[in-house]
């Protein structure tokens, strides 16, 4: 699945949330790269283009929503997924989170950031109509 590959950026404070979600990106063949605060994802997100960003919802200094508004800001195109352990509570309380496509609840399984992936990127898996593959088989 080639086209499936995409290029993600996954924030986190923690060092070894930020390895166990590349990891099991990595294990669908993506290309992951973290970063462990919003500054420094910010600034790997300037000088990069990502397909998607996965960000922690509670981090020191910028939180995930804060961080999700600032990429929106420089790209309003760009998805991206909350990943939080507080993602009941802030779904019931009504707040909106400006810049958040998706929220995925921690704890959280390869399963749950597929879904999430093939919600905010429709395109990136073999979800693709009959139709596209068909058009692309009749290019060639």
């Amino acid at each position: 699945m080639p086209d499936s590959k995409k290029r993600i950026l996954v924030v986190d404070d923690e060092p070894f949330v930020c390895d166990a979600v590349k990891m099991m990106l990595a294990f669908d063949g993506h290309d992951v790269v973290t970063a462990n605060d919003a500054r420094e994802a910010l600034t790997v997100f300037e000088k990069n283009k990502f397909d998607l960003v996965i960000t922690d919802f509670a981090m020191p200094g910028m939180k995930g929503d804060e961080l999700a508004a600032a990429i929106k800001a420089r790209s309003p195109r760009q998805p991206v997924v909350m990943i939080t352990a507080y993602a009941e509570m802030l779904q019931s309380s009504g707040k909106k989170l400006p810049g958040v496509d998706f929220l995925v609840s921690k704890p959280f399984l390869l399963e749950h950031l597929r879904e999430a992936i093939s919600t905010v990127l429709p395109d990136s898996d073999s979800n693709r109509s009959e139709e596209e593959n068909l058009g692309e088989s009749k290019k060639g």
